[in-house]
């Protein structure tokens, strides 16, 4: 990978430390941020401090941190909580469990310090149960935290105390959006409420409550350290310091990423992703997993940040990035992003639970070449609908890779309604294998590979596929040796 473009802030111990000794975290540096906040600033100047460097939330929507601590902070309360959501739940998305699993002292660490800006005690990292190395090495850390005096009761004898729990989410993806999580951590249901109030205000067992992302906490000891100035000069100018991207799908080099935000999209996929494989062309990149939209090679100049990725009707999520080469079929891409969120729907608010299905549905008659008139018109409108009136940021967000596709490629979904045709070859029901005869020269090679028997033909002889009973293995094309087999 092009590492010149590479900038590691959020990810900087990572594979450098031993992520289950804590001398090797603080022989890195570590808890000297802790140490700093308790000595030399107050929490009202460490709040002011995060504002002025202009972290954004790494989780999704993007909001200031430092704002939303000082909404916290300004809310009275007997007891505050902070809350790490480690609930990745993105196909492809892997970047918070990279650092929990190498690093989790920083995030330890940071938590502390959001407990001191916003008068909070007590912290909890809800993480889903499938994050097994991440889990044990949070629990090392934890008792090497507590036994340092770096966690517990008066640490560096300031007076200050905060303690960290740990929650297992059991993989829900509607439990990455905040009240969701709450509802979870206090034992109902993982469903999203009604905001205001906001968790801020009332949120954990209805206190002032502070949710930051792993990849957002990962952040905040290098601004105490190196200061708001330093941070705020990476990035663009809406979008401040790095983000961590997952880069899975059709891409030379698969991995994490951690690039300055407002880099391009091209810079991404080519210089630091390789491009796609075997010599095939770049067709589109999904970001923001399945809430998220497609880029195609017309937006390869586009600056990546939270701004410019809404104005290709995109957002930056988590970081996830699923690149695709020609062989994809766009509209089969829609309906494996909407049949995951389908399924991980809460079922609270009818547009998500009946909308969701309804999209399904219709997708899947189209895939299947039972697209009836005017299927593409009220497929949009529905989309939009449950856009507009669904409950939580699932649902709302649900429709977007329909939307984004359907803006980008409708032509390939006029394809498959229109003339029964999937243009990438992907979706079974609308493809079809012949045997073109003046090139056929009966060597048989075909009829030896096919799984079903549906060749005949006799040796030195044109053969003929029976279509009722091909499956469209492609194997019959695999083999063949003269381009005689074409799929159309």
């Amino acid at each position: 990978m092009a590492k010149h473009k590479q900038f590691r802030i959020a990810t900087r111990n990572s594979g450098f430390i031993d992520p289950e000794s804590i001398e090797s975290y603080i022989a890195a540096g570590g808890y000297l941020a802790l140490g700093k906040c308790l000595e030399e600033m107050s929490p009202d100047s460490l709040i002011e401090e995060m504002i002025q460097s202009g972290l954004r939330g790494r989780g999704g929507a993007g909001f200031p941190t430092g704002v939303k601590w000082r909404f916290a902070a300004k809310n009275k309360a007997d007891l505050k909580y902070v809350i790490c959501n480690a609930d990745e739940g993105d196909p492809g998305a892997y970047m918070d469990r990279a650092v929990l699993e190498g690093d989790p002292h920083s995030i330890l660490e940071a938590m502390a310090i959001a407990g001191y800006a916003i008068g909070a005690c007590r912290g909890t990292i809800y993480i889903r149960a499938e994050y097994p190395l991440a889990l044990k090495r949070l629990r090392i850390a934890i008792d090497q935290a507590t036994e340092y005096g770096v966690l517990g009761p008066n640490i560096f004898q300031t007076g200050f105390s905060f303690d960290i729990e740990i929650k297992y989410g059991a993989g829900a993806f509607v439990c990455g959006e905040e009240t969701a999580l709450i509802n979870s951590i206090e034992g109902k249901r993982g469903e999203p409420y009604t905001r205001p109030p906001f968790p801020a205000e009332a949120g954990y067992w209805g206190k002032p409550t502070v949710l930051n992302n792993v990849e957002t906490l990962a952040n905040i000891p290098a601004i105490v350290l190196k200061g708001a100035k330093w941070f705020s000069s990476i990035g663009s100018e809406t979008a401040k310091g790095t983000k961590v991207f997952s880069l899975v799908g059709r891409i030379r080099n698969v991995g994490l990423i951690e690039v300055p935000m407002g880099i391009t999209l091209r810079e991404v996929v080519f210089d630091i992703g390789g491009g796609c494989p075997e010599g095939k062309k770049f067709k589109a990149v999904q970001t923001g997993g399945p809430s998220g939209g497609v880029l195609t090679y017309k937006d390869l100049e586009v600056p990546i940040d939270y701004e410019h990725l809404a104005a290709c009707e995109s957002i930056m999520g988590s970081g996830g990035m699923i690149v695709m080469d020609e062989n994809a079929c766009m509209v089969d891409v829609s309906k494996f992003f909407l049949a995951f969120t389908m399924d991980e729907s809460c079922g609270k608010c009818a547009p998500c639970r009946i909308g969701s299905k309804r999209l399904y549905e219709s997708l899947d008659r189209i895939t299947h070449g039972q697209a009836e008139e005017g299927e593409l018109d009220r497929l949009e409108n529905l989309a939009r609908r449950i856009k507009d009136t669904a409950l939580c940021g699932l649902g709302q967000t649900m429709p977007n890779p329909i939307l984004s596709t359907l803006r980008v490629f409708k032509d390939e979904y006029l394809a498959h309604v229109e003339d029964r045709k999937c243009p990438a070859g992907v979706c079974l029901d609308l493809l079809e294998y012949r045997i073109l005869p003046d090139k056929c020269t009966g060597c048989t090679l075909c009829v030896r590979v096919c799984p079903v028997d549906c060749i005949t033909g006799k040796p030195k002889q044109v053969h003929v596929i029976d279509s009722k009973i091909c499956i469209k293995c492609g194997a019959c094309l695999d083999k063949c040796k003269f381009d005689a087999i074409v799929r159309e």
